[in-house]
């Protein structure tokens, strides 16, 4: 029988089974064990150095207990702690982004996904070089700078050379002021070359969710195509940080098992890339299943309540401090608003989700791989994040600045990321306003902008970030960062 190893590169024992229920065991047992409780609490806590702060994390064991935490009070704890953590390490910045579907064509046959290979009434569609331009000139004309390219999974419609070929177009297209500066990519797992190709690309993070970490559910879930192999799938991490990508974004999405099996699952995947490859996860997602065209998420029976969703952000955040942490449009402004306060760091914003949704006037629903729930545009979005107190951020300059993987982390764990991202979200934001926003939202913005510019600490960062904001405001000059 297996055992818990997070440094073994199997599966099945880097995500063990008996070591999650064991974990389960143990957080139902002590979830009112208020010295434990309080001790995990203040492990969590961030804590200030020399060279700014740093933060423990916890296990996936601690962080199971503060999940399984009933007692109000710890729980409104748990979430002045998430808070203080996001702030310590990430500001009051949000990063923006938006996916850009190429294709739906698909040969697995996923049963919560309305791409699966079964689906024959869904519109399949496949972006051509020049539909790729005119949709990444609809999102510049947006504003966005970062995308996460999204794509079905097949041999055939959508190889790694038309992923390759999509990346190239999608950096070449320079637009009035835009220009998308980081794409990120969410696509089927591969293989160690391909995961090479993409580096060699320029990809920013490579993302692929989990869904589940039970293997017996992932199975019944993914019955048919590549994707049915849980093992080739679950690794797919390591083979990517093989290829040179050091940056990698996890996610399952909940609502297809039991949400304290996952929350497990998912901790001891960040676990063991820490343990082998010595840099965590980039990033960290918490979809939720959604309806889509031929998918009735009441069909699941583990779907989880908004309370509950919240304590699984906010408890992510005490377990992997450092991780960026990301919301999509799948969840409505108000479940938003208040992730946002649970640790939350990057949001999506004016998403469609169906393949050439962004140069449709109405939004398509009948290729939509779920429904968006919160509809907004981005310039609304924008707003809305400032009146809430967050700094909307199109800022890639660690990206592009070669700050990435364990350099990022490096920076990150002792806050001293701050020191530079602060004061190019605002930089970024500056452009956001002068190119794209409404009258409404460049008055919040510029105001805004001007009293983040008097918090930053270093003097002579602080005079170039004020003469880079008067010079995007007074020119057509653009792209300044740290």
């Amino acid at each position: 029988m297996a055992t818990y190893n997070p440094k073994s590169l199997l599966p099945e024992e880097f995500i063990n089974d008996a070591e999650i229920r064991a974990t389960i065991a143990y957080a139902e047992e002590n979830k009112r064990n208020v010295e434990l409780i309080d001790s995990l609490l203040q492990k969590a806590r961030p804590q200030k150095t020399e060279t700014g702060v740093t933060c423990s994390g916890l296990t996936h064991r601690e962080a199971s207990v503060l999940l399984a935490c009933d007692i109000p009070e710890k729980i409104e704890e748990i979430y002045r702690i998430a808070e203080e953590i996001k702030l310590a390490f990430y500001g009051n910045r949000i990063v923006m982004f938006a996916p850009l579907y190429l294709s739906n064509y698909c040969v697995n046959g996923c049963v919560y996904c309305p791409y699966h290979l079964k689906n024959k009434h869904i519109a399949r569609r496949k972006l051509t070089q020049d539909e790729v331009r005119a949709e990444v000139i609809a999102l510049q004309d947006m504003g966005h700078k970062r995308l996460a390219i999204e794509a079905g999974e097949h041999p055939v419609e959508n190889p790694i050379e038309y992923i390759l070929e999509c990346i190239k177009t999608i950096y070449s297209v320079n637009h009035k002021n835009g220009a998308i500066r980081r794409v990120n990519v969410n696509i089927a797992a591969t293989t160690v070359e391909n995961y090479r190709k993409l580096k060699e690309a320029g990809i920013g993070t490579y993302i692929l969710f989990q869904e589940t970490y039970h293997k017996e559910s992932y199975l019944q879930l993914h019955p048919t195509g590549p994707k049915h192999d849980y093992d080739y799938h679950t690794t797919a991490m390591d083979r990517a940080m093989e290829g040179g990508i050091d940056d990698v974004g996890l996610g399952v999405l909940f609502g297809l098992e039991l949400y304290k099996y996952e929350f497990a699952g998912l901790l001891m995947h960040a676990e063991h890339l820490e343990a082998v490859h010595g840099v965590g996860p980039h990033t960290i997602s918490v979809p939720r299943i959604k309806r889509a065209d031929d998918i009735d998420p009441n069909v699941f029976d583990n779907s989880i309540p908004d309370d509950i969703f919240e304590k699984i952000i906010a408890c992510i955040r005490l377990a992997v401090p450092y991780t960026g942490m990301i919301i999509s449009t799948r969840e409505t402004e108000e479940v938003r608003r208040r992730a946002l306060n649970r640790g939350i760091s990057q949001i999506s914003g004016a998403s469609r989700t169906s393949v050439g949704g962004y140069t449709e006037e109405e939004r398509p629903h009948d290729s939509e791989q779920f429904d968006v729930s919160d509809q907004r545009t981005l310039d609304e979005v924008v707003r809305w994040l400032m009146e809430c107190g967050h700094i909307p951020s199109f800022c890639t300059a660690c990206y592009r600045e070669g700050r990435t993987g364990d350099r990022f982390m490096s920076l990150c764990k002792t806050g001293q990321i701050l020191n530079c991202c602060h004061p190019n979200a605002l930089m970024t934001l500056t452009e956001f306003l002068v190119d794209y926003a409404s009258e409404e939202t460049k008055a919040i913005g510029f105001k805004l902008i001007e009293e983040e510019l008097k918090k930053i600490p270093n003097e002579k960062a602080r005079a170039i970030a004020m003469q880079n904001v008067e010079d995007i405001k007074n020119s057509n000059r653009r792209d300044f960062r740290f």
